[in-house]
């Protein structure tokens, strides 16, 4: 039996929804448990006890087999607070998708009044003002921004107190609680959620490891209070971001929330799988001071303590349980509980309260990290018992705990930050272990073993083999090699994809096998699914990287192995294990987010007290988001504005029978319209998929036409005409065919175009 099955297997396409597979009144409740459900090559079984059973908006178990309460139907032409679906697709064109400027806005709606008052029409709206009115009156999606002060409230000094000391720091949030209710009723995730903690299994009793509710962390969350109800683990993220270096170095400091009951891929994919909670407060000092006891100290105490009071509101329904509206519109009783952290390391010794350079998840000494065996796990008690028993200095430089730092999450029930600190495939692997460690080793090899000017000439030709990769889908072109200053992630990994036969030949055989066992151990832990056996191969991957890599050592590139990058590979196992594919746990997902929360809404601003401007442009976002979906889930979406207009005029004039086939029918006649031309090529839609058939993150925006781009100059060796082309190919209808596709061009306006005749059409 194959252990990686294929994306088209049908039982890992998670369409199916278990979210109601609970025991009833009176049933025998071990029945989910000894049972379960065949999925095709997988048995799937049920948490016992967080079973997500419905209940109504009193808390009171209901029926599990009750059809869901009747809906407020709206009705398909209430497009509130928008006239139209034509005002409230041009709203979310201009806003959200080319995000015009107000004066460009103005502009536009002027001339389309110009155009339109010789009919005594007008455009939906007057103004930029008009428009944004409108948004603002939408009611879905509506969690208004709040704000808290902090401040320093220490000791000072008598004289030359420092800024960071006087100063106020504003942090702006959302109400997480709202947020979470929000995506629970979103209708979009209809399908794609999931209400039970499982555990899949293959016929031979290997376990399965995929979503996040497929892991071992969420089924051990039960206890007497979460019986029958529904667990919904708060995932995390932070990260901080910079928008302007040349205007005064602007840094923002951005939380970000999802849930772990919806797909890994949603998270990717889907503009509402992870919102925007807040804009963390940075406190600035004088290059001189940074590294002062008190401001490090400051800085750790007020980012723990703005987590603490944002995350407050949900605090309560981490033991008693939050009655919440399901997509389907039933009820169920909510039980939250604080999940995985992302973000990176130096994020990662901020939240876990440990010295720099020390690993946030285990014990072992900095200056052995790798250490001999499995490493002993750190926990909440442990530490909290060393902080209590062990003077300030033993705890920095034996165990590397920052004494003064409390974690936020030590104010929550069953959350301990050492454990929830999450994989991070961006940071640790891509970035840090390949190009941060391996790639820059290989250089410096290269000028330990070599001349200078022989180790620049190796260098150089690794960087030809680079720029001559054949073209391939999925493959990036480099045309200088890979001498580039400024690497982002996605340059890292379609690095990755070509450099290990670029240096074949110029370096020992222990650095390609080197190489060679870190991309295993990279390509397995990105998998979507992983099985059982696929750990047991990731282990071993890991110890022939680590056995590998010795070559380094030996020829003097490096002293030891001590990196946290390199480290942190060893809890990957084990974290799959906890939480499932670790590709729902990155920090890619969040910094992604950068361009919608921050990059774009700071570009749009006035720069001049850019924030407030920010938060505003942020919940106009969110409400046409959540417009759109509500839209959507009523099916007043279907077809387009052109298409939905002619529907109308062809009914108001008549030309319709009345029947829900010939409605159908005609609803999208404008856009089959040339599809329907037996001599026109036919498009299908747009698919979320590459050619290799891997799932690709869907960006925010209107479709556009794809396109090709010809080569400028000839390529010499290659067919000069079309002729020679048409020899070349062994194709001798080759010429006609252009002729044909030329002559469909020509007429592609044409509703009843000439017929084709070869010897009329243009050679």
């Amino acid at each position: 039996m194959s252990h990686s099955p294929s994306p088209e297997n049908l039982a890992f396409d998670n369409q199916q929804d278990f979210g109601d597979a609970c025991p009833l009144e009176g049933a025998n409740e071990a029945f989910m448990l000894e049972q379960g459900v065949q999925l095709g090559p997988l048995f799937r079984t049920f948490h016992l006890h967080l079973t997500g059973c419905k209940c109504d908006v009193h808390s009171n178990f209901i029926d599990q087999n009750a059809l869901p309460p009747p809906q407020t139907e709206a009705l398909p032409t209430d497009w509130t607070p928008y006239e139209t679906q034509v005002a409230f697709e041009t709203a979310e064109f201009l806003y959200t998708c080319n995000q015009m400027s107000a004066g460009q806005i103005d502009t536009l709606l002027n001339l389309w009044a110009a155009m339109l008052i010789k009919h005594n029409d007008s455009p939906p709206f007057t103004s930029h003002h008009d428009l944004y009115e409108t948004i603002d009156l939408t009611p879905l999606g509506d969690v208004s921004w709040q704000t808290f002060s902090m401040s320093y409230s220490g000791t000072r000094p008598a004289e030359n107190v420092l800024p960071w000391m006087t100063a106020e720091y504003d942090v702006w949030f959302h109400n997480p609680h709202l947020l979470v209710h929000n995506m629970l009723s979103n209708p979009d995730f209809a399908t794609e959620i999931e209400y039970v903690p499982y555990w899949d299994y293959t016929d031979d009793n290997k376990h399965c490891y995929k979503n996040f509710l497929s892991g071992d962390w969420a089924w051990k969350q039960a206890d007497l209070e979460t019986h029958r109800s529904t667990f919904v683990p708060l995932i995390i993220g932070s990260d901080k971001t910079t928008v302007s270096v040349a205007t005064g170095h602007t840094e923002y400091h951005l939380l970000y929330l999802s849930i772990g009951n919806i797909f890994n891929r949603v998270w990717h994919a889907h503009h509402n799988g992870v919102v925007l909670v807040g804009f963390l407060a940075i406190p600035k000092s004088t290059k001189k001071h940074l590294d002062d006891k008190d401001f490090r100290n400051f800085c750790h105490q007020m980012f723990h303590s703005s987590l603490a009071k944002i995350f407050k509101p949900v605090k309560l329904n981490m033991m008693v349980p939050d009655v919440v509206c399901r997509p389907d519109s039933h009820y169920w009783r909510i039980i939250y509980r604080l999940g995985p952290y992302i973000t990176d390391y130096p994020e990662q010794v901020a939240l876990s309260g440990v010295v720099q350079n020390w690993c946030p998840k285990c014990l072992n000494n900095r200056k052995n990290l790798d250490g001999d065996g499995l490493p002993l796990l750190q926990c909440r008690e442990h530490t909290d018992l060393l902080v209590q028993e062990l003077p300030h200095i033993h705890l920095w430089h034996e165990y590397g705990i920052i004494q003064e730092v409390m974690p936020f999450m030590n104010d929550f029930p069953q959350a301990d930050i050492h454990e929830l600190l999450s994989p991070d495939i961006l940071h640790q692997i891509i970035k840090g272990t390949f190009k941060d460690h391996l790639v820059n080793w290989v250089e410096q090899y290269l000028l330990l073993t070599h001349r200078a000017s022989h180790a620049a000439e190796i260098m150089d030709d690794i960087d030809q083999r680079i720029v001559a990769v054949a073209p391939f889908t999925g493959l990036w072109h480099f045309p200088e090699g890979c001498g580039f200053k400024q690497w982002t992630g996605d340059d890292s990994k379609a690095l990755m994809k070509v450099y290990l036969p670029t240096i074949s030949g110029h370096v020992p055989q222990d650095v390609v096998c080197t190489f060679s066992a870190f991309l295993d151990f990279c390509y397995i832990v990105r998998r979507d699914t992983l099985m059982e056996d696929d750990l047991t191969q990731l282990q071993d991957v890991l110890s022939h990287f680590h056995q590998y890599h010795e070559i380094f050592k030996t020829m003097g590139v490096v002293l030891n192995f001590s990196y946290l990058h390199q480290h942190s590979l060893k809890h990957y196992s084990l974290m799959i294990r906890l939480y499932g594919a670790p590709n729902g746990l990155c920090s890619s997902i969040t910094e992604s987010k950068h361009i919608k929360a921050v990059k774009e809404p700071w570009c749009h601003s006035s720069r001049y007290k850019a924030l407030g401007q920010m938060l505003l442009t942020n919940q106009r976002l969110d409400k046409i988001a959540a417009a759109r979906s509500d839209f959507e889930a009523h099916g007043m979406l279907q077809g387009s504005c052109m298409s939905n207009a002619l529907w109308a005029l062809r009914k108001s004039n008549g030309e319709l029978l009345d029947n829900s086939e010939d409605e159908d029918k005609d609803n999208n006649d404008a856009d089959n319209a040339l599809q329907a031309r037996p001599d026109h090529l036919c498009l299908n839609e747009p698919q979320n998929q590459t050619a290799e058939g891997d799932v690709v993150d869907i960006i925010d925006g209107p479709y556009i036409q794809a396109h090709v781009e010809l080569a400028t100059a000839p390529v010499l060796g290659h067919s000069p005409n079309v002729h020679a082309l048409m020899l070349n190919l062994d194709l001798p209808t080759l010429p006609t065919m252009i002729q044909q596709f030329l002559h469909n061009q020509l007429h592609i306006g044409n509703d009843k175009p000439p017929k084709f005749d070869p010897a009329m059409a243009p050679a």
